[in-house]
């Protein structure tokens, strides 16, 4: 799977999972790290594992598996490595804390349309 229709595959499971606040930006001008970030922000830490699970689950339907996961003790701020797209579950607090979107604010924010 390409990396932007990966991007997109989350995003999308992140959608129907109900999460707030979604985000897709390609990065892959400005870092090495990645070519897409997803990032969503989960209603509580409930909420925020119930997202990162769904998104692993989901994803392991089509064979495709995190090389790492980090936070899932936290629940404040699940991160989950899939090579070119990097998964940020964040609560409210956290995102408002590290406020990717600014430190990455050079990347190109994707338009999403899942209705």
């Amino acid at each position: 799977m390409e990396s932007k229709d990966l991007a997109l595959a989350c995003a999308k499971i992140l959608s129907d999972k109900l999460s707030q606040n979604l985000s897709v930006l390609y990065v892959r001008e400005v870092t090495t790290l990645a070519d897409y970030f997803v990032i969503a922000t989960g209603g509580n830490s409930t909420h925020v594992k119930a997202l990162a699970d769904e998104v692993e689950f989901k994803l392991k339907q089509e064979d495709i598996v995190p090389d790492h996961i980090e936070g899932h003790g936290s629940n404040s701020w699940i991160v989950m490595d899939y090579g070119s797209v990097v998964v940020h579950v964040f609560s409210e607090e956290a995102r408002e804390f590290y406020d990717l979107e600014r430190l990455w604010k050079d990347g190109q924010k994707l338009e999403l349309d899942f209705d």
